[in-house]
């Protein structure tokens, strides 16, 4: 299949220059991640999650982001999930957002590490009460034969905790993942892009860069 005729033009959206920019990236992602959702995008907190295992293969899925600040980008998942077990064994991934309908992409790599039991217990207790039994109903990424064994769980989940507060499994917690760099990507017409480059230095300040598109 030729997929030639998809192609299109880049809008103008005021490119992104280094003299309107934010000195710390987190606050530039803030920016943007607003101005996604002021413009209706659907799921803006969609980011696709990269694992790798120790010797290099890589794995890539879209996950939701459950809330960012300057310590970093939190998502919640199973521990023994793939994903799971790649972190355990190598702490660094990568997370993409794309904002089609800005032409914006905004990547970031780093190390991540499990969030307390404190914070994963707030934000479990906060899910709706389906979305809870769901974590409880059987363990992410294992082999099941069939989806009727999906459903006979989840009604016995339901009778179980039937009238009770549901307590977060210990196989499920959130992770953090913490920047060490950040890259800014602006379509602009003629594929001249726009790319911006934030490195973490040692001395905690980060550096500023643009990058050929």
């Amino acid at each position: 299949m030729n997929t030639d005729k998809l192609r299109r033009e880049y809008q103008s959206h005021g490119g992104l220059d280094e003299n309107n920019i934010t000195k710390n990236p987190f606050d530039q992602f803030e920016k943007w991640f607003t101005d996604a959702t002021a413009a209706g995008i659907d799921l803006p907190d969609a980011m696709t999650l990269a694992t790798a295992t120790p010797d290099s293969i890589p794995s890539a899925r879209m996950v939701v982001l459950r809330g960012f600040d300057s310590n970093g980008f939190c998502f919640y998942t199973d521990y023994d999930s793939q994903k799971g077990k790649e972190l355990a064994e190598n702490p660094h991934a990568a997370l993409v957002f794309y904002w089609k309908e800005l032409d914006r992409q905004v990547r970031s790599n780093g190390t991540v590490e499990k969030m307390t039991a404190d914070e994963s217990d707030v934000y479990f207790a906060s899910r709706p009460a389906d979305s809870q039994l769901a974590v409880c109903t059987e363990r992410q990424s294992i082999v099941i034969h069939g989806r009727e064994h999906l459903t006979t769980n989840f009604k016995r989940a339901e009778q179980t905790y039937s009238g009770n507060d549901i307590p977060r499994p210990p196989h499920w917690g959130g992770y953090r993942l913490i920047p060490h760099t950040f890259e800014f990507w602006q379509g602009c017409p003629s594929r001249l892009h726009d790319r911006i480059r934030y490195t973490l230095k040692e001395n905690g300040n980060w550096e500023i860069e643009r990058l050929s598109p």
